[in-house]
């Protein structure tokens, strides 16, 4: 998300020198309900895998998490162990020019096997073998925060999260009133 402030007024007046900057939104949804359930506002050099243990630290330990659908920027030991310790089901491509893990832990040994079988299978298939195209129920849902505004309007970045947060119990709730349910007609 783009965010205004002086940087974008040196942009205009001074053109390349600038580099640009935005925030980084991470977000976790209940694939049923398809209720945000999980934020994180970061800046623009925090990674993606980085953010992943807070986001889940967001869910209750009481409810069970199925299952954790993450593109290949999360495909590290790190990522894979927060989300085995919750007792989901991971589903993260690996990285294109991954190579295999050396230690013999039972992640590092999966993992393995998950790059052996998409080198085999190929990427497409395997996305659709594991249910991987369940992951853009989240980029639907970042589609519908960027309808509401894709610039923060607000300065500091504390106002920048507080502002995430009420589009995020505004989508909520609109979510809780209901949803369209499309039908073929022949």
């Amino acid at each position: 998300l783009k965010f205004l402030g002086e940087g974008e007024w040196k942009r205009k007046k001074h053109q390349p020198e600038y580099r640009r900057q935005w925030r980084k939104l991470h977000i976790g949804i209940d694939a049923e309900t398809l209720q945000i359930r999980a934020v994180q506002l970061t800046t623009n050099n925090v990674s993606d895998s980085q953010v992943l243990e807070d986001l889940l630290d967001q869910i209750p330990l009481d409810e069970q998490i199925d299952s954790v659908y993450t593109d290949g920027a999360y495909d590290t030991k790190h990522c894979r162990k927060v989300i085995s310790d919750r007792q989901a089901h991971v589903v993260i491509p690996p990285r294109k020019n991954a190579k295999p893990w050396k230690d013999k832990k039972l992640r590092s040994l999966e993992r393995n096997e998950l790059l052996k079988t998409v080198k085999c299978l190929g990427r497409a298939i395997w996305k659709k073998w594991s249910g991987y195209h369940r992951r853009s129920l989240v980029e639907t849902k970042m589609h519908c925060i960027k309808l509401l505004g894709d610039k923060l309007s607000a300065r500091s970045f504390q106002s920048q999260v507080n502002e995430i947060h009420a589009r995020v119990a505004v989508l909520n709730k609109f979510m809780e009133l209901g949803r369209a349910h499309t039908q073929v007609v022949t």
